[in-house]
């Protein structure tokens, strides 16, 4: 696959960390023109108490509207789950499609029977206003933005590039933070490893960011990087570690994780594109599957 890089365009990359979930959503401007996209954006959930607040999607629609931006795109990297999408209560106050990758559908199908969901939950994707393949192209402005399919964290994930930007979704953690888990269902360690290859094959001034960032060993939240930083200094794949050496590491590491906290509820609603299911009654609901995770 070759991809359309174009290292001349240079968007414009605003950055809103979400303390609760360490996740990082971006509004990107294409700097030729007034539109923009939105990445992985976050509602805001108390679980214990059940209750959603947008609070972290109000600060991204209350900087575009200020800049008065037209928002073309409200894209998810993958399925998250840490942290719940805010795409549909974005696109009801802005406008804008809601974009993720084709692969969407491998992953509605496994979590649907985790929560054992009825016929009525389609396994379709068509939650989402566009499926992405791997190097499907879209325009944000006058600007050309692209999907890289790359698997392994999940089943689902793409890192979308826009000029001489790309964002990475868990794919890679900053140089000293090293890559996402692999072993939620349909993750793969070899694949993960393949996928990272595959984006440090871009040019190595391109900017990478970071969905995620948990300041390892006390230092301050940072989300952008560059490729030559990465592969010269990722302490997971940097300097030259084999495959081999990654799917040891990986799957030895994962095997000691703790499940993210909100990985019920996350899963529940970002699979249906940010919504949150219903019960019989239409009353909002979630599920809690007893060993099935």
């Amino acid at each position: 696959m070759t991809y359309p890089v174009n290292m001349d365009v240079k968007p414009i990359v605003s950055a809103h960390f979400d303390e609760a979930t360490n996740t990082i959503s971006y509004i990107v401007r294409d700097p030729s023109s007034t539109h923009c996209a939105i990445i992985d954006s976050v509602m805001d959930i108390d679980y214990a108490a059940g209750r959603i607040t947008y609070d972290h999607a109000d600060a991204l629609i209350e900087e575009i509207e200020t800049q008065g931006l037209t928002l073309d795109w409200i894209i998810e990297t993958h399925v998250h789950a840490d942290h719940l999408s805010a795409a549909p209560y974005i696109q009801d106050k802005l406008g804008g499609k809601i974009g993720v990758g084709e692969k969407i559908m491998v992953v509605q199908e496994t979590f649907g029977k985790i929560f054992n969901e009825g016929t009525e939950f389609q396994r379709d994707g068509s939650q989402f206003d566009a499926l992405f393949k791997d190097g499907d192209t879209y325009m944000v402005g006058n600007m050309q933005g692209f999907a890289m399919y790359t698997p392994g964290h999940t089943p689902a994930c793409m890192v979308h590039v826009m000029g001489d930007a790309a964002f990475a979704g868990d794919t890679l953690f900053m140089p000293d933070g090293g890559s996402a888990r692999a072993d939620f269902p349909g993750g793969d360690a070899g694949a993960l490893y393949d996928s990272i290859q595959k984006v440090l094959s871009l040019p190595d001034e391109m900017r990478l960011f970071m969905c995620h960032d948990y300041g390892p060993n006390g230092r301050a939240i940072e989300w952008e990087t560059t490729v030559a930083e990465q592969k010269a200094h990722n302490i997971h794949v940097g300097g030259g570690k084999t495959r081999e050496q990654f799917i040891k590491f990986r799957t030895e590491r994962d095997a000691q994780l703790d499940m993210p906290k909100l990985i019920i509820p996350s899963l529940q609603v970002n699979m249906r594109a940010g919504e949150i299911p219903t019960d019989k009654d239409g009353k909002q609901m979630l599920k809690v599957p007893v060993n099935g995770l």
